[in-house]
């Protein structure tokens, strides 16, 4: 049946205010981040609404969608606030992480197209030849861009919902670990392996690499951490 012109109208409305959401959650996911918007901050509406410069109504499912990612809590007749897992949790989701993407890597072997190899293979020399001085958050998308590619040509649709929903909690946790200079070599060589491996379709290999890679992140927490044992 033919939509009238005040449906039309009402759907238009609704991809705006999607948009505007959109636009919402990626502020504010780079607000905490960097640290901006800090573990535990209690968030307030009127102030995130003059601050991004946008209606509360959009801002609300953009919280929505953040609280979904596991950024922010959102509690009983409270403010919601900026997640603040402990290290004991950090570390629980990066286990679940590695095992993930060392699926996604013997899938990878198995399923990726040679375009997909070959975009794997530009990210990775993108990322490889950024400077000691690069942008943290650039490097850090890039890094994310790498594992992201992988889990697409692991082609598997319910992998790929459940790496999204992981790896959206651990967002905050590994930018803190890939801003850190000190670990950069270590995580471009490490990809490196990966991408070895993952171009060579060696699927044990891949898996093993990607482990590697994953719980080098979870060590690093702990060392971040200054209350780690």
């Amino acid at each position: 049946m033919k939509k009238n012109g005040l449906a039309n109208l009402d759907d238009d409305l609704a991809v705006e205010r999607m948009s505007l959401a959109e636009i919402a959650a990626e502020r504010l996911r780079e607000l905490i981040l960097i640290g901006k918007l800090p573990p535990g901050q209690p968030l307030s509406e009127r102030e995130l609404s003059e601050r991004l410069r946008i209606s509360r109504t959009p801002l609300r499912e953009a919280i929505r969608e953040l609280a979904a990612e596991r950024l922010i809590d959102v509690l009983p007749n409270r403010r919601p606030q900026v997640a603040d897992p402990s290290l004991e949790h950090i570390e629980d989701l990066f286990d679940v992480q590695a095992a993930l993407e060392a699926l996604a890597g013997r899938l990878f072997t198995k399923r990726a197209t040679q375009e997909q190899i070959d975009e794997l293979v530009a990210i990775h020399e993108r990322f490889s030849k950024f400077p000691d001085d690069c942008e943290p958050l650039k490097f850090f998308r890039t890094d994310m861009a790498f594992h992201s590619a992988i889990v697409r040509g692991a082609d598997n649709v319910a992998l790929a919902d459940t790496h999204r929903q992981y790896n959206a909690a651990l967002f905050r946790a590994r930018f803190m670990s890939s801003r850190q200079l000190r670990w950069r070599d270590i995580t471009i060589a490490e990809h490196t392996e990966i991408l070895d491996a993952l171009c060579a379709r060696d699927a044990e290999r891949s898996a093993a690499a990607l482990t590697t890679h994953l719980m080098s992140g979870r060590a690093n927490q702990r060392m971040l951490d200054p209350d780690a044992d």
